[in-house]
């Protein structure tokens, strides 16, 4: 259903949505004046979406490209909390990530969310890798994750039988979320708290007046073959006039940013980068070797190929980490993305799989599934934060951007969305 028929209904229903004249514009388009929007219904936007309906009362429309919730980064990652042991003390993924982790055990024993808290093994497999396992142990002592220990390799081993390594870090806090189960939760809370969520319908660009926001939204459907970088096949169908714009649209929110007019693009916008990572399952075997998250020293643009678990006890191995070329603005917005596994992508598998697992069978990885993870530094520059950029970078008064919301984005996705509400809540007061 287009989306000048789904706020055309609401108008009989829900007051926030004011009609502005219904006139058309030169282009025989019509606006509509709507409350708050939310790009992108992944874990974050709807983490966001919830917060902004629950602690201000106001209604949130959340437009989303796809056909359902959560089907971009959400549901292609490895469904971990992580601890906060990685990032450097202060950044935002350091911050989020022990509050999100918090906030997210919280909420998952409040509603009933599958979850379980396994613990995590980050292990030194060479007598080169031990002081960079002393590293991560300081710096997850300065992020304030609780009860990290280093232990012998005897310990670990005996925790893992059928592990290896000199030594280990231990991180109890660690664990395993069913993390459609929790989106679906937050959705619910959000949708009977004045939330509404549309499929189907893409945000193309955007445009000021004055300092009014006006989003360009399209059906998805009909922007197939949208391949010009200037310009949809054909106008909106619909522009929506908001008061307040939080652009959580995950691997294309740097693409959709840079479609609105009036931000600096070259000083404000980061460049995108993208990295594609596959997941093999272990399959010929009746019983987990593991029951624990085990996890190598990280690498360049990730943690390695690491040991994770369902809730059912199976094992994966992954995610790598391959660099991926040429993905331009309209590719990214429309999620042009390769997410086919190759089986012999496996080979590389097995060698970083056995430093730790020496005992890993040929022929016993199988493909599974693969995510793509939106970066904001590329190969071997090292660490980027998230970026959570409102008025006071882009001048834009009512929008905020979240760029680089990869991992640990899911365990931060509470603390993401109590920082912008924070951020917006000068505009969400009583005159709004």
């Amino acid at each position: 259903m287009k989306l000048n028929k789904v706020v055309g209904n609401l108008i009989t229903k829900i007051p926030w949505f004011v009609v502005c004249g219904r006139r058309n514009l030169s282009s025989g388009v019509e606006k509509e004046r709507v409350d708050c929007v939310v790009i992108g219904a992944g874990v974050v936007g709807i983490a966001v979406a919830r917060e902004l309906c629950l602690k201000f009362r106001r209604n949130v429309l959340v437009i989303e490209s796809g056909s359902t919730f959560g089907t971009g980064i959400s549901s292609r990652s490895s469904q971990v909390i992580h601890g906060g042991i990685y990032y450097p003390p202060n950044s935002l993924k350091a911050r989020f990530c022990v509050r999100g982790r918090r906030l997210l055990y919280d909420y998952c024993k409040e509603h009933g969310i599958a979850h379980k808290q396994t613990g995590k093994l980050i292990v030194a497999t060479r007598n080169e890798e031990v002081p960079k396992l002393n590293h991560l142990l300081n710096r997850g002592n300065d992020n304030g994750v609780e009860g990290l220990k280093m232990i012998e390799a005897s310990e670990a081993m005996a925790m893992e039988p059928q592990l290896q390594c000199l030594r280990a870090l231990w991180s109890p806090t660690s664990g395993i979320i069913d993390s459609h189960s929790f989106m679906l939760s937050q959705l619910g809370e959000a949708e009977s708290h004045g939330t509404t969520f549309c499929y189907n319908n893409t945000v193309t660009g955007a445009h000021l007046e004055g300092n009014q926001i006006y989003l360009h939204i399209s059906e998805t459907e009909s922007l197939k073959n949208w391949e010009s970088q200037q310009h949809p096949p054909s106008p909106p169908d619909i522009l929506l006039v908001p008061k307040l714009v939080v652009n959580s649209a995950g691997l294309s929110s740097a693409a959709v940013a840079r479609r609105f007019s009036g931000i600096n693009h070259g000083v404000v916008i980061p460049p995108s980068y993208y990295a594609r990572g596959c997941y093999f399952s272990l399959s010929n075997t009746r019983v987990a070797p593991f029951k624990h998250l085990i996890y190598p020293i990280p690498e360049d643009g990730g943690l390695g190929v690491h040991v994770t678990l369902d809730l059912d006890g199976q094992v994966k191995f992954g995610p790598d980490v391959e660099w991926l070329d040429h993905i331009d603005d309209i590719s990214s917005i429309q999620n042009k993305f390769d997410y086919t596994v190759r089986g012999d992508r496996g080979n590389r598998f097995y060698p970083a799989i056995r430093k730790y697992y020496p005992s890993l069978k040929d022929d016993s990885l199988q493909p599974a599934y693969a995510g793509i993870r939106p970066k904001l530094s590329g190969p071997g520059e090292g660490f980027a934060d998230f970026i959570i950029q409102g008025e006071e970078s882009h001048g834009i008064p009512g929008l905020v951007n979240l760029f680089g919301i990869e991992s640990p984005g899911l365990t931060s996705c509470m603390a993401i969305a109590q920082h912008v509400a924070t951020k917006l809540s000068s505009r969400l007061g009583p005159s709004f």
